[in-house]
């Protein structure tokens, strides 16, 4: 017991510094930001108005247009995204496949290219006068340059084409490291009893991926309601505008938590109810997601027990 509970004071030491420094950086933020949420700061002089920046929110018309633009984007990129890493995980699982190493590592590699790079590559790509308008008229697609970061609905098919581009190879890898660990009996078994591969995929591969996908779904739902970067970096003027893209098409909730502390009159104590906000709104989201999974697997689960059931009594007879 001694020898134990020296081991264990020694455990302690290590681990203390870690510990102070995720205290200092990490557990004291957010107790702090959530006082501040009550407060007025302005600058260093901090008043306690109580609940006034909640109450403020919920009539702030910035406040719902970036909430707008957030969930316009979630809910055009992130189902594409997943589908589509879905579907090449799919096509590199093959065995027969040649070069797979290559087409992981090309499909990988936006993922781990700088934010502010491929962000100002896309702006270079969509400008008035860049590669892509050149190449839509020279293919007699459009008769005039599209001004792509000028107009609200183009400027947010850019972004979400960005978006997309860069985080679709890593959520493949994902799905690929998990169709890697599903049993190749499981398909062999289902081809002896005449599935085809598209049977077997809807019926093997994505039941035995849903917790996969669920966790790929909550993750790209937190990172995208916390968007900052690609919208900074393709808005024309960037922090020095007026308007953060044609027609505040690119102000997100993160962009607007930004535009209160450092570009309109500094309110750090509004920023951070403004980010509790996004917390309460991603906790409900996760909550809902966890909730249509957990109710899909009980669906599935009685599915699976009816068929049995029903085959049980079929040998029986």
């Amino acid at each position: 017991m001694a020898t134990e509970r020296r081991l264990n004071k020694i455990g302690w030491f290590f681990i203390l510094p870690v510990g102070l420094l995720l205290a200092v950086f990490l557990v004291y933020p957010i107790f702090y930001s959530f006082y501040l949420s009550f407060t007025s700061t302005k600058g260093i002089v901090s008043n306690f108005v109580g609940f006034k920046n909640y109450t403020r929110l919920f009539g702030d018309p910035m406040f719902y247009l970036a909430l707008k633009n957030t969930f316009k984007i979630l809910l055009l990129q992130v189902p594409i995204m997943l589908c589509l890493a879905l579907v090449f995980a799919s096509l590199l699982n093959n065995r027969k496949l040649k070069f797979k190493g290559f087409f992981r590592t090309a499909l990988f590699l936006p993922s781990v290219t700088s934010l502010i790079a491929y962000t100002i590559l896309f702006k270079m790509l969509f400008a008035y006068d860049g590669l892509v308008n050149h190449l839509l008229m020279f293919l007699n697609l459009v008769q005039k340059p599209l001004d792509w970061l000028g107009t609200p609905s183009l400027a947010l098919f850019v972004l979400i084409v960005a978006m997309i581009w860069r985080w679709t190879g890593y959520n493949m890898i994902f799905y690929l490291s998990a169709m890697q660990n599903i049993s190749g009996d499981l398909y062999e078994a289902a081809s002896i009893d005449g599935a085809s591969p598209t049977m077997s995929f809807f019926t093997i591969t994505l039941p035995l991926l849903k917790p996969m996908i669920l966790f790929t779904t909550v993750m790209s739902t937190i990172g995208t309601l916390q968007l900052f970067d690609e919208p900074m970096n393709l808005a024309q003027g960037g922090v020095t505008a007026s308007t953060v893209g044609p027609n505040n098409c690119f102000l997100t909730l993160s962009v607007y938590i930004y535009n209160i502390c450092f570009k309109y009159t500094p309110n750090f104590g509004y920023a951070a109810t403004v980010s509790y906000a996004i917390l309460i709104i991603i906790a409900i989201l996760t909550y809902i997601q966890f909730r249509v999974s957990s109710d899909t697997n009980t669906t599935l689960l009685r599915k699976v027990r009816t068929r049995n059931a029903i085959l049980s009594q079929g040998e029986n007879k």
